[in-house]
């Protein structure tokens, strides 16, 4: 089912998984996402290499979340892509039954500058798969503290109104850990004419290094609440940290349930152990 559809029932509660690298078995992310279904989640995302790396297990864990009975989104990137290259690679995942596609720029590889593909940017990807797959559901990624590469926040919310003019039909924004920033992001946004339905995507706070490598190299703002996590925890035990990060994730995920989001996206870090505890928590039910 086309994601839209979903969001037009009310909100939408998914995951993100990430394809093991290429040699690696796919038996342990498929036993996660089995524990990940009992939540009957509205999707589950799956992210696709930047130049197109691994772009395969991308497509075997589409399939394989297909075949279990849930819809899934497929992020695709213009990083490196020409565009047939692009028609192929779409053709395939639409003669499969994909109907949902996140289209990103991608994140550079390291040492290169500009994409060395077609397309620079993912407004000018989306208005392309947009023209040649009229019936594709397509997303749009956004960053609710501003691109770290964008002039201004002014800036960035209107090349995502330009990704919304060209063909996005939802947005499904990077990790933020500030729910009261990302309510003034939503304020922004609608006041520049983005009706996209929006839906956040929250990383849990799970290991201290990893947790703040992640908000800087995404410019993401640590908040007060957390901050005094990693502050008080930060030469605790690793168990101490978690338990203290989990705490924080299930009063996160309420605080932008607080928001009037239309979607709550948990990056499963590809762990469901760490996930279900948090979800618990935080009210959610299994089958």
């Amino acid at each position: 089912m086309k994601i839209t559809n979903k969001l037009a029932k009310g909100k939408t509660f998914s995951f993100e998984v990430f394809p093991p690298k290429e040699g690696n078995p796919l038996e342990p992310l498929l036993e996660t996402l089995n524990q990940l279904y009992r939540f009957k989640p509205d999707f589950i995302s799956c992210t696709y290499g930047a130049g197109g790396s691994n772009a395969g297990r991308n497509f075997e864990i589409c399939k394989a979340v297909m075949k279990s009975g849930h819809d899934i989104v497929s992020h695709f990137t213009c990083i490196g892509g020409s565009r047939a290259e692009i028609v192929e690679t779409i053709d395939r995942y639409a003669a499969a039954g994909i109907e949902n596609v996140l289209a990103l720029r991608g994140d550079l590889p390291e040492g290169w500058e500009g994409t060395r593909g077609d397309f620079a940017h993912a407004d000018e990807l989306l208005a392309f798969l947009r023209e040649k797959y009229p019936s594709l559901c397509l997303g749009a990624g956004a960053c609710p503290e501003k691109h770290i590469e964008a002039e201004s926040f002014d800036s960035d919310i209107q090349y995502l109104k330009s990704k919304q003019d060209k063909g996005a039909e939802f947005i499904m924004t990077q990790l933020c850990h500030d729910a009261d920033a990302f309510a003034v992001y939503l304020e922004r946004i609608r006041k520049a004419n983005i009706t996209l339905p929006v839906i956040v995507g929250i990383m849990p706070v799970l290991l201290r290094d990893a947790t703040i490598r992640m908000a800087v190299t995404n410019g993401c703002s640590v908040p007060r609440q957390l901050a005094e996590v990693i502050g008080k925890y930060y030469n605790a035990s690793p168990e101490d940290f978690k338990k203290a990060g989990k705490e924080f994730t299930v009063k996160q995920i309420k605080r932008f349930i607080d928001t009037g989001v239309e979607g709550i996206h948990i990056y499963s870090l590809n762990k469901h152990e760490d996930i279900t505890d948090i979800l618990l928590a935080a009210g959610y039910k299994t089958a």
